[in-house]
């Protein structure tokens, strides 16, 4: 009877199940591919909303890597679609489910636009997008411009809007050489020391992009006059792994490099690393000084001789992350950096009264030089339910770098010039510790970020002056000359900021307040030097959203230079016995005043362009004054200018057809300088330009042909200018695999072997310039390969340590 009652009730359910299968409608069922609506790709990991109201959503599913989503056994009915990616406008699409003839809709490709947000940026769109204009930054996408694949970072520079590169290869922002360079938004030891060692390591090829941060807002640091240059080295991670490689040789000047990067995340957890090295050559130039005097004994001094120099640069970067959670992230860095160097010069010198030879000696210099430097940080974030975009991060960040020079000095040939051969050593040391908290608090069009900081520096140095023993050849250590030199430097900060958008108007305005002490100690000479000095630095910017993708951007902020160890260290470096160089420990902190209008818009060409006004205050500049009773030009540092620039630049990109694009970066100045020098008041003024103009043509079977013309004007400085320079290069490249492997070679400056940089300074009773003929054709050639796939974006944290506030060394 139990078997029996349980196969009755069996039955019964069973023709239940039956009667309401027949009584159902066939169900429903809607899908698409999603797809970019500029590049056309498919996109991967879209999130799909099905939603029967505005604010109810039935059922989520993601965009597959065909780009394909679908929804399937939908009762009928009337729906809406939201597509939500980053970057991307949230597409809403009504669905209606209601025909019995037509169960399943097939949407096809649904293009997906990329999100244009007033407050946040306007974006120049084209056949390439190379060119970004954000409220308080310009962004250079390297990935885009082919020519990263044969050029170093250093080389790029000259195309990104506002910056170029003097006669030695030095960065100019605006003109201006006082900067700061961050490495994926954070500082590092690597740009502390020497930066153009490690910018012409690196392949522009792994870079994915650079930033020039024009109007810092107060969350950054208020030291850098001109602003920041920011180097994004990590692309788009997602989970797998990817990473590039570049093997280059450069001739006659140069030498071999190679440099990469890879990335990768497994679940939670991801890493990047990026890294190169490279061997440089200097071959032997021509060299040499010619300075007049005036006054009672007017005399002339020539110096000539040649130099040549070798170095060896190497460096590694880490970044590590680890998503806890959806609300908690842990993040670290860690950088190694080093080079070695040596050289040699020979030069002979004469000082004269009209024919007669007053001295004269040579001298051969062998010098070296080796530096290392570290630096690692560790981030924690915290993120909100009530809103993702609400953060709280703290953060803690250790730097340290060092440089040694040596110089062994010989002197022969002496007319009326009684001096030994002598030593030079110079040991510099910088340690550096921050702490930092951030908090960004997002309630619907505003948002409110505030912050506190401590940064604890120690420079320190010892210099020493040996002369040799001619009898025994031993060096003995001069202690009137010779120095040991401390400076700690301390600074506390906060900050507020505040942004607010509308439809077309975006609104970013801070204040930042600062509290440096210094102290200074002179420790071989029992001498100290106290010093506490406050900033308060303002900053506001005003963008306004036009059509067709364009805007206005007017921004004003007030920015400090505080000296760093390479301009108060009070070595005297006299490796030219004519000529001596020292810092300057008393220095006070410069002031800027910086207004900047700028216009971006887009269409078949891509235009930015911005007038200025910098209004600069005790500006430390390079001072020079002659002592007739030695015969010797002191260069020294001084709060002792200052200076007007009103400037205007232009950037344009305009892709002519699909095959040829050409591009212009300009950049014209007028400087107005005055400053007390020797009791004298001077004043210099005169026009400065930079330009760069690229063309570059796609050609048949994956090969593509690029030209470069270089015009760079005269620099002003307080007493004195450099001289004009010419240069351009061709190079070609070929894609071997496409998006996996090209080859590219250049030809710099073909029509010059070599150019003569000139350089000159002058007093109230002198005038001196100096000359250098240096190489100036070159050849280059490289080898780019790509490799991995990736899926899921790695998390990094939004706010981390970046400490803006010292000029980089150059």
């Amino acid at each position: 009877m139990k078997i029996l009652n349980a196969l009755v009730l069996l039955i019964l359910l069973l023709c239940y199940h039956i009667g309401i299968a027949q009584k159902r409608p066939e169900a429903y069922s809607v899908r698409g591919i999603i797809a970019d609506s500029v590049t056309h790709k498919v996109m991967t990991f879209i999130t799909v909303n099905l939603m029967k109201a505005p604010n109810t959503v039935l059922k989520v599913d993601y965009s597959k890597e065909d780009g394909s989503f679908a929804f399937v056994g939908l009762e009928a009915g009337n729906y809406s679609l939201d597509m939500v990616g980053v970057g991307y406008k949230t597409k809403r699409i009504a669905i209606s489910l209601t025909d019995s003839l037509h169960k399943t809709i097939d949407l096809g490709m649904v293009p997906l636009g990329s999100a244009m947000v007033g407050l946040q940026e306007v974006v120049v769109t084209g056949t390439k997008q190379i060119l970004k204009q954000e409220i308080d930054r310009i962004t250079y996408d390297l990935q885009a411009d082919p020519e990263s694949k044969v050029v170093n970072v250093l080389e790029m520079m000259r195309k990104v809007p506002l910056l170029s590169l003097d006669a030695d290869n030095n960065i100019l922002l605006k003109g201006n050489s006082d900067f700061k360079i961050l490495i994926n938004g954070k500082p590092s030891s690597m740009m502390e020391r020497s930066y153009k060692d490690i910018l012409r390591t690196m392949p522009a090829s792994s870079i994915e992009r650079i930033e020039v941060i024009t109007s810092p807002p107060a969350k950054y640091d208020a030291e850098g006059l001109a602003g920041i240059i920011n180097i994004i080295t990590t692309k788009k991670l997602d989970n797998g792994y990817n990473g590039s490689a570049n093997i280059s040789e450069r001739f006659p000047n140069g030498g071999p490099g190679l440099g990469g990067s890879v990335s990768a995340k497994l679940g939670k957890f991801g890493i990047s690393a990026f890294g190169g090295a490279n061997l440089y050559t200097n071959l032997p130039i021509r060299v040499g000084i010619q300075r007049f005097t005036s006054g009672l004994q007017p005399t002339m001094l020539l110096q000539e001789g040649t130099t040549e120099s070798k170095s060896r640069t190497g460096y590694l970067g880490y970044e590590m992350s680890y998503e806890l959670d959806s609300l908690n992230l842990i993040s670290a860095q860690f950088n190694l950096n080093g080079n070695r160097s040596e050289g040699y010069t020979i030069q002979t010198s004469s000082l004269m009264d009209s024919d007669v030879r007053l001295q004269g000696y040579r001298l051969e210099n062998n010098n070296t030089g080796n530096g290392n430097g570290l630096d690692a940080s560790v981030n924690y974030q915290r993120g909100f339910r009530s809103n993702k975009n609400r953060l709280l991060t703290f953060s803690y960040r250790y730097l340290s770098y060092g440089s040694q020079q040596k110089a062994d000095l010989s002197i022969s040939d002496q007319l009326n010039y009684i001096r030994p051969d002598y030593r030079q050593v110079n040991d510099q040391r910088f340690a550096e510790q921050t702490f930092q908290v951030d908090y960004v608090h997002p309630v619907k069009k505003h948002q409110i970020e505030a912050g506190l900081k401590g940064i604890l520096r120690d420079n320190k140095s010892d210099f020493q002056y040996a002369v040799v023993d001619s009898v025994t050849g031993r060096y003995s250590i001069q202690p009137s000359i010779s120095n040991r030199f401390r400076n700690t430097q301390n600074v506390f900060g906060a900050y507020t900021t505040y942004q607010y958008a509308l439809k077309n108007w975006g609104i970013k305005a801070g204040v930042r307040i600062e509290e440096t002490v210094i102290d200074a100690d002179f420790m071989s000479v029992d001498s100290r030097v106290k010093r506490t000095y406050v900033n308060l630095i303002p900053s506001v910017s005003i963008n306004r959203k036009l059509r067709n993708n364009s805007g206005l951007i007017l921004s004003y902020t007030q920015r400090i230079q505080r000296p760093g160890i390479y301009q108060l260290n009070p070595f005297v470096d006299r490796s030219n016995p004519n000529f001596e160089r020292t810092g300057n420990p008393d220095l006070r902190p410069a002031l800027v005043n910086d207004i900047q209008l700028t216009f971006s818009g887009s269409g078949k060409i891509q235009l930015s362009t911005g007038l200025g006004f910098t209004f600069f205050r005790d500006l430390i500049f390079p001072v020079s004054v002659y002592d007739s009773t030695t015969n010797i030009t002191r260069t020294s540092y001084g709060n002792t200018g200052t200076a007007k620039l009103p400037s205007l630049y232009v950037n344009v990109n305009l892709p002519v057809t699909k095959r040829w694009n050409v591009s212009i970066n300009s950049r014209v100045a007028y400087g107005m300088v005055q400053g007390v020098v020797n009791g004298v008041l001077i004043k210099n003024e005169g026009l400065m330009y930079q330009a760069s103009l690229s063309t570059s043509y796609k050609l048949p079977k994956d090969w593509r042909l690029t030209a470069n013309l270089q015009p760079n004007g005269p620099s002003i400085n307080l007493q004195g200018a450099t001289n004009r320079m010419m240069s351009s290069s061709v190079s070609v490249n070929k894609d071997l695999i496409k998006d996996k492997l090209s080859v590219a070679s250049s030809i710099n400056n073909p029509f010059r072997k070599y150019r003569q940089n000139l350089s000159t300074t002058s007093g109230p009773d002198f005038q001196q310039t100096s000359f250098r003929w240096d190489y100036f054709r070159s050849f280059t050639m490289s080898l780019n390969y790509k490799f991995g796939k990736l899926r899921e974006s790695i998390k990094k944290n939004k706010r981390g340590i970046r400490n803006d506030d010292v000029q980089s060394g150059n």
